[in-house]
């Protein structure tokens, strides 16, 4: 599947820079005796592993649909993304704990220049690193590595902490360094519980977005033969659409002609999305009066 191959290739290129970053990090936080750039180290090396997760959930999610999956495997994207959201929540909350402990202890620290420095590389590396990687999430509407982008959105955001507490010390604020940590710490555990509750709202069944919604009415609108429609659900599994909707035609058609309406409803409609979208319609024979509760989506004759 060449989708799965972007995202393959993409989560691969992040796992190596994450590698070197991560030690670049850890070598010139524990030089310098910088709290920030260590957390920003271990913030880092823990994209190694939600890498591999992610590596994990694409490899299984893109295995097409088998007798104990008829559905496809694309619910083991959402569940990759999810221990990704976890472990950001995880890390975060550690980082700014131990930040904070240090602060109690007065700990005062001075690393100089070479903090900045790291810091700069890491802000400008992993800032192109969070755009390639949200330009193929986007693409192949892959919930797994949209969280992984964020996570590299997050590394990129607290390397700028680090930059400003490098700077606060600089000019005599011996706590610039543990705070920095503290906003590292508190950044990234907002950033894993956003990409939870947007896993929540798919793993409770949640519907697709409005503008996805509003694309499949126009679709379904053009298509030569539709008198009307009504009973249009979605729901997502991982990066694929799940819709079912039922079709008003004309109810002097013969069956090969209601048919080949309902084929292209669903050509139509594939063609239109973004993702894979599976698409099962329900073709009936037109009323004369409106079922009760079961508007179409335009007006019928």
């Amino acid at each position: 599947m060449k989708s799965s191959g972007e995202l393959t290739r993409i989560t691969l290129i992040g796992l190596a820079l994450n590698v070197g970053l991560g030690l670049l990090k850890l070598v010139g936080g524990i030089l310098v005796t910088s709290a920030a750039l260590i957390a920003d180290a271990v913030h880092s090396l823990s994209d190694v592993a939600t890498d591999l997760i992610a590596l994990f959930g694409i490899r299984l999610s893109s295995r097409p649909a088998d007798e104990s999956h008829p559905y496809g495997h694309g619910r083991l994207d959402s569940i990759a993304a999810s221990l990704v959201g976890t472990a950001l929540i995880i890390g975060g909350g550690i980082i700014a704990w131990r930040a904070v402990e240090s602060i109690i202890d007065f700990e005062e620290r001075f690393p100089g220049y070479p903090m900045l420095l790291v810091a700069a590389i890491s802000i400008v590396s992993k800032e192109w690193m969070y755009r390639a990687t949200r330009r193929v999430a986007r693409r192949t509407s892959s919930p797994a590595l949209s969280a992984n982008a964020w996570h590299h959105r997050s590394d990129a955001l607290s390397s700028v902490a680090v930059f400003i507490g490098g700077a606060a010390i600089l000019v005599g604020w011996g706590y610039g360094d543990q705070a920095a940590a503290l906003v590292i710490g508190l950044m990234v555990a907002g950033i894993g519980a956003n990409n939870i509750w947007k896993l929540f709202q798919e793993f409770s069944e949640g519907s697709i977005s409005r503008e996805e919604r509003r694309r499949i009415e126009n679709v379904v609108g053009q298509v030569p033969g539709i008198l009307g429609w009504h009973q249009l659900r979605t729901r997502m599994v991982g990066r694929e659409i799940f819709m079912d909707i039922h079709v008003l035609v004309d109810p002097d058609i013969s069956l090969s002609e209601a048919h080949d309406i309902c084929s292209a409803v669903e050509q139509r409609v594939s063609q239109a999305m973004d993702r894979p979208t599976n698409v099962i319609v329900h073709c009936e024979p037109v009323e004369k009066t409106p079922p009760p509760g079961k508007s179409g989506g335009f007006p019928r004759p």
